[in-house]
């Protein structure tokens, strides 16, 4: 970017490192607009549809865009190759993000099992086709615009303060997955210990929280910065696996909790 050699910048398969991050952050913004609309116009409800504990981030979006600009590049040539090319790509990345939340957080963000030709819950072929129709209005339309913004940014503010911001808008949301990531995994502990949930893993969560019993203070600080209520609000749509095969919605046990904000009567 800017002023400095080409043979200093580290590309991939053509873009900056500097440019992928700005995308994955604008991306997951624009996803968590997307999501936020999505919800109100499918369940009337004006609802957190974010993927990390602060900011208005919907981090697979961001992922998946960056993925999609990097790997659609050989896909460019039409639209029906675009099509196919993000249907492809984007239910790989739709995929792998679905399996490692269930792994790394213990969390199901989304299910598809009922929806028709899905693989494992994980990917459905209605969203896969989603991702081949984003696919094309993502290559010709949006990114170029974002492209022309960042590129016209580039010429009024400096180089080297474009590069701070991005590096502190990093750490942040760096910081805010690890923070997500603790939340998630205490929040899902302390819930199936309190209420001896038949789910799957549960002596790993229960092992979990008792071994969080044995430091007080750290458990008490915790459990309030991430309450019942922070949880179920930041993430409404939580659930996990019974051991039955069926799924526990977060928001069921904790009724008392309105999980949304805004319920919309149309």
């Amino acid at each position: 970017m800017g002023n400095i050699k080409e043979e200093k910048v580290f590309k991939i398969a053509g873009i900056t490192i500097w440019r992928l991050l700005v995308y994955f952050a604008i991306y997951s913004v624009a996803g968590y607009i997307i999501e936020t609309i999505f919800g109100i116009l499918t369940k009337g409800l004006l609802e957190s549809r974010k993927g990390f504990l602060y900011g208005p981030f919907c981090p697979i979006y961001g992922v998946g865009a960056v993925v999609m600009i990097l790997a659609l590049q050989p896909f460019k040539k039409n639209n029906y190759t675009l099509f196919l090319g993000g249907f492809l790509v984007g239910s790989i990345v739709e995929y792998i993000i679905s399996f490692l939340g269930e792994v790394i957080f213990n969390v199901n963000w989304w299910d598809y099992s009922n929806n028709f030709l899905n693989v494992n819950g994980r990917i459905c072929f209605t969203f896969s086709l989603f991702w081949g129709l984003l696919a094309i209005y993502l290559i010709k339309h949006f990114n170029p615009i974002i492209d022309k913004m960042m590129n016209s940014l580039k010429q009024k503010i400096s180089i080297k303060l474009i590069k701070k911001c991005i590096i502190i808008i990093s750490i942040f949301l760096f910081i805010d997955f690890i923070l997500t990531g603790l939340a998630l995994k205490l929040f899902f502990a302390r819930t199936v210990y309190s209420y001896n949930l038949d789910v799957s893993n549960k002596e790993k969560y229960i092992v979990e929280y008792e071994n969080l019993m044995q430091h007080e203070k750290i458990l008490n600080i915790g459990n309030t910065i991430f309450s019942n209520k922070k949880m179920i609000k930041t993430f409404p749509n939580l659930k996990l696996k019974a051991t039955s095969g069926g799924i526990i919605y977060m928001n069921s046990i904790y009724n008392d909790i309105q999980p949304y904000y805004y319920k919309f009567n149309f």
